[in-house]
């Protein structure tokens, strides 16, 4: 048999063998597609998966199953869907969360190359509110006042680590300023205690913080996001007083490694079209998010950016999680 015949065999063999999982891609999704979300329902991340969920069933054709899986900031889903098969039936929907986490916890697989990421679905900003008892009328006098006094003011958070944690953390670090941390249990107690005068300011979703603004019972003094935000247009990007400083939520997906890359793209190409369909943007823009899109190389760069970014922040304030 002539070397050019076996080559050719070769091919055809191979050919043969690829056959049946590019016919699988193509049928893709012929059953119902597992959604993870890494934290308990109703917060912000199962809130976008249960608005993506019947948007992407009824393009495909197939169920698009929300499965909360909280625990350890998220990383106990992460983990779930980083060790399933990468056949396109196991997918996460993740927040900004998931870039601070990496940056706290020893996660048995890269958050960066141990996964296939998907895209950027919607992002948004934090909003510095204080309490009204607080002598600083703008974000000015507040920065100048955090500098006079460093180590007088008290912030919450709605948890150790969280991101409005170390966005916090952030903004005294560029500041050269100090201030003592009080960790709640989610946003809603911290909210009633900087109410009641008990801590002095905190970062907060635009969704919780800013009708208690609007309603003058705290004072609004700047938002995360390099530009300001149309929930609050009066109240300045933080970057404006202090220059260097960002720290956007946001919410994306990401699939197992190994995700076949046609899968991956088709994702993308649907994510990134429902996020700009106008029932969608009223809904997120609701909650104070603007929808956003990426390629799956530019996600998969922009998770490296933050969590070096946060791994400074985690750093520079020895910040630990039980």
């Amino acid at each position: 048999m002539t070397i050019k015949r076996v080559a050719t065999l070769l091919a055809l063999a191979f050919a043969i063998a690829a056959a049946p999982a590019a016919i699988a891609r193509n049928k893709w999704p012929d059953k119902p597609v597992r959604m993870v979300v890494p934290f308990p329902p109703g917060g912000n991340t199962d809130v976008v998966a249960r608005l993506l969920a019947p948007r992407l069933a009824e393009e495909y054709g197939q169920q698009f199953i929300v499965d909360n899986r909280g625990g350890a900031g998220g990383t106990v889903g992460a983990e779930i869907v980083a060790r399933a098969n990468p056949d396109g039936y196991t997918l996460i929907v993740v927040a900004s969360t998931y870039a601070s986490s990496a940056a706290l916890y020893q996660l048995p697989y890269d958050p960066v190359t141990g996964i296939a990421p998907v895209g950027i679905i919607t992002a948004g900003p934090l909003i510095l509110a204080s309490s009204l008892a607080v002598k600083a009328n703008n974000l000015k006098e507040f920065v100048e006042l955090a500098r006079a006094k460093p180590g007088a003011l008290t912030f919450g958070s709605s948890g150790t680590g969280s991101v409005p944690h170390l966005a916090t953390e952030l903004l005294l670090q560029l500041t050269k300023t100090s201030a003592v941390h009080v960790p709640y249990k989610g946003d809603t107690p911290a909210i009633a205690d900087l109410m009641g005068g008990h801590i002095q300011f905190l970062l907060s979703s635009p969704l919780a913080i800013a009708p208690q603004i609007k309603a003058g019972r705290l004072r609004g003094l700047g938002v995360t996001t390099e530009q300001r935000s149309q929930v609050l247009p009066e109240l300045p990007a933080i970057g404006e007083v202090v220059p260097g400083y960002a720290a956007a939520t946001w919410f994306a997906m990401w699939a197992p490694a190994g995700t076949p890359k046609d899968i991956v793209a088709r994702l993308n190409h649907s994510i990134a079209r429902i996020a700009q369909q106008a029932d969608m943007q009223a809904r997120l823009r609701a909650d104070g998010m603007e929808p956003a899109s990426s390629s799956p190389e530019e996600f998969a760069r922009f998770i490296g950016d933050e969590i070096a970014k946060w791994a400074k922040v985690v750093k520079a304030g020895n910040i630990k999680v039980d």
